[in-house]
Parts: structure tokens; C-alpha cells; sequence
């Protein structure tokens, strides 16, 4: 445990569905031990989904490895005195909780810093903590909406979140149908929305907050209010399109699986199922072109610049499924890896290969994969130390753990306060 580059670092974690949990899961692989506070009977995030007997969904048990739990009524006059010991041994709190939802519960920046003056507050809100929507709760989608990602995802038509999904039709070539994400909901910084990349991206960003602000206190000693929002994230990554659309006026329009920058960056259909293709750059541009025996794309005028092959992609896009639609998945790749032309193969969820961790869930009919920490330090890696709790599974060692006797214990499970 020692050897783990959070170890020592505690982190208490109000986070709900995805953003503030996905913050507290990447601080606890690293060794933070995280509690997680949980209603009474277990938080509504806790059963999005069901795949075990007792209701937990496959959401939470991701969201929430290494993690402890102990669950709490925060509306009980007992309950201040547990977040009071809590925050006074704690370096980090996540939230995704509306603000005045916080200030009731006393865990805003304000209520903490006078219990704990160098403690970290990491608050994941949709639009931020200042402006005229800092009050509004939104959803992973509604930032989608507001950032511009949906205007430009999907085909021609009505905006669409998140992908676009084609039906197999090799003969007359794609043939597209929209429909929503198959992920599961998931949610945002204060309510329903789907499970997608504001989230994820947000969750990102806030622990990577958090670290800074760790850092800044060991140099100084000063504590500090961390803000993440899932617009944003948005607007981060919609960043290069609102530059352009700015700087040159430009209008983008959907299209679909394409890529707007260059060709062929798009989906295609082999005969035994799609791959995704992706050149950029005139020296892989014209590997490409000779290995689908089409060289003389190379010298075209209208193929002189990545910009020019992408406006001209329908061109593009007819000699590379003619080239797809006469091979399997597998002979299309190997011979595009063979000129160093990046191309994988549309998986399945079944078929996804995976260094997953499985681990047994209690009630689940089988082992639940994990996906394996994402960032590999050489010398301190991180990993899955522990499967997602149970409500209030650690209830009692959390709360022996700041102070209180078992005797302390069991009469606030007496009067309904944990």
C-alpha cells in the first residue's frame, strides 16, 4: 500500500452517477482512500442499471472500485457532527451537488475551510460556478447541446448526442439509421443526462485539479476551492471548430462518421463487418492512395491538401469501399497496417479485447469486468484493490476510525442516523 502515490491522502467523496465519482475512482486507484457517503439504504446512483440481486448497476460498480462506503442521513441533527470529524481528517471533498444543496449540508468551500482551512474542495457543477447559469442544473446532454457537439454529430437533420450508428448494407454501401448512445444513462453534475464524454472529460479535469491543488498545499499549505463544469469540458473540446467557425466563418454540418479535417476518415464496410480507416497527412495520403490502386488521387487537383480530400471525400469514400467491400475485416486491416495506415475493426461489446480485472460483486450472476487503471506509471502503478461497496458496508469502520465507540455507533443506526 505504501508504495501507491496517494497513500495517505484522504478523499471524501459526495459524488453522484459519473463525473464526481469517475474524480474520486482515479484519485482512489492511486491509493487516496476514499469514502464515499451514501444514503441511507443506498443512493439513487447506486442502482442505474440493475445487473446484481441486490440492485446495484453496472454504472455504480465502475464508478466506484477501491472505494469505502458509509452511509449517512445528512438531514439528522446528528449528522453535522459526523461531517465535522470526517472533514477534519480529510485532505480532498468531491462534490457534484448543487450549491444550495452544499450550503444546507455545510460541505460548500466556505463551511469547510473553517473546519479544515487547508482542505481541497473539488466541485463538479454543469456551468460553473459564476455567470448567469450557475444556478441552473443541466444534464451531460444539455452541455452537449450548449457547446455545439451536437450540431455537428450525426448525419444531416436533428441534432444527436453522442453517436451515430450505421446498419450493415454492403451492396448499396452505408446506409444510416440515428439513434440514441446504447451506453447506459448515466448522469451529470446535478441530474439525468447519458453517460458520455462531458462527463468523463469533466471527471477528468477535476482530478487533475485535485492533484494540482495537493501539490500547491504541500508547497505552501494552503487549501482551495476546485471548480470543473461540464460546459466547460465542452466548449474545451469543441475548441478548434469555434476557432475556426470565428477566425475564417466557416459553417460545419453533420456528417455522420466522417472526418471534417481530412479523407478517408470515415467507416466502411467489409464483407464481414466495418472498419474505421483514418489518413492524415499527404505522405500517408498517398500510401493509402496507391495501396486501394488509386495513384492517380496523389497528383488530382482536388486532392492537393487534407482540407481538399475531406471537402471531396465522396470521391474518396467510393474508392475505399469498393477496396473494403472485397476483403474480411481482417485482410483490409493487415494490408492497411502494412502501409502504416491507421484502421481497426467496429467491435461488438462481445467482441472488445480487454485487459480487464474481473471481480466478484455480491449478488451479481457473474464476475463484473473492470477496466484496468488508464494511466501506467513505471515506478508507483495504481490498480484494483477492491471491488465497489456495499451501502454502508464500512459504516461502522469509518466512523471507529474518528473517534466514535461502538456503543456511539450503534445508537446512531438506532435513531436512523447512519
Amino acid at each position: 500500500m505504501s508504495a501507491l502515490p496517494l497513500a495517505g491522502i484522504r478523499v471524501i467523496d459526495f459524488g453522484r452517477y459519473i463525473a464526481g465519482p469517475y474524480c474520486g475512482m482515479l484519485l482512489a486507484d492511486m491509493g487516496a482512500d476514499v469514502i464515499r457517503i451514501d444514503r441511507r439504504g443506498g443512493s439513487e446512483d447506486r442502482f442505474l442499471g440493475p445487473i446484481t440481486e441486490g440492485g446495484e448497476g453496472g454504472l455504480f460498480i465502475c464508478m466506484n472500485r477501491n472505494k469505502r462506503s458509509l452511509t449517512l442521513d445528512p438531514g439528522h441533527p446528528r449528522a453535522a457532527g459526523i461531517l465535522e470529524r470526517l472533514v477534519r481528517g480529510a485532505d480532498v471533498v468531491i462534490a457534484n451537488l448543487p450549491i444550495e444543496v452544499m450550503r444546507r449540508m455545510r460541505i460548500d468551500y466556505d463551511s469547510l475551510r473553517v473546519l479544515k482551512p487547508d482542505v481541497i474542495l473539488v466541485h463538479v457543477s454543469a456551468f460553473g460556478p459564476d455567470g448567469p447559469y450557475a444556478n441552473r442544473v443541466g444534464f451531460d446532454s444539455v452541455s452537449q447541446a450548449m457547446s455545439g457537439a451536437m450540431s455537428l454529430t450525426g448525419l444531416p437533420g436533428a441534432p444527436v448526442r453522442d453517436i451515430v450508428s450505421f446498419e450493415e448494407h454492403a451492396q448499396n454501401g452505408p446506409r444510416p439509421r440515428q439513434r440514441h448512445s446504447g451506453v447506459p444513462q448515466g448522469y451529470g453534475a446535478a441530474g439525468r443526462g447519458l453517460c458520455a464524454f462531458e462527463d468523463f472529460g469533466t471527471a477528468l479535469h477535476a482530478a487533475f485539479g485535485a492533484m494540482v491543488a495537493l501539490y500547491h498545499r504541500r508547497r505552501t499549505g494552503q487549501g482551495q476551492l476546485v471548480n470543473a463544469s461540464l460546459l466547460a469540458t465542452g466548449v474545451t473540446f469543441m475548441q478548434a471548430f469555434l476557432a475556426e467557425r470565428h477566425v475564417t466563418g466557416r459553417v460545419r454540418r453533420q456528417t455522420g462518421n466522417a472526418g471534417f479535417y481530412s479523407a478517408p476518415s470515415n467507416c466502411y464496410p467489409a464483407r464481414d463487418g466495418w472498419i474505421m480507416v483514418s489518413v492524415i497527412g499527404d505522405a500517408m495520403f498517398a500510401r493509402w492512395a496507391k495501396l486501394v490502386k488509386r495513384a492517380d488521387l496523389i497528383a488530382d487537383e482536388r486532392m492537393k491538401t487534407d482540407q481538399m480530400r475531406a471537402d471531396n471525400r465522396a470521391l474518396i469514400d467510393d474508392a475505399m469501399t469498393g477496396w473494403t467491400a472485397a476483403r474480411t475485416c481482417d485482410q483490409a486491416i493487415a494490408e492497411l497496417e502494412t502501409a502504416r495506415v491507421p484502421a481497426g475493426r467496429v467491435l461488438k461489446l462481445d467482441q472488445v479485447p480487454s485487459e480487464a480485472q474481473y471481480v466478484a460483486y455480491p449478488g451479481a450472476p457473474r464476475d463484473v469486468p473492470l477496466a484496468p487503471v488508464a494511466v501506467r506509471l513505471s515506478e508507483t502503478p495504481g490498480g484494483i484493490r477492491r471491488r465497489a461497496p456495499l451501502a454502508g458496508e464500512h459504516t461502522e469502520e469509518v466512523l471507529r476510525e474518528i473517534g466514535f465507540s461502538a456503543a456511539e455507533v450503534e445508537e446512531m443506526r438506532t435513531l436512523g442516523v447512519v
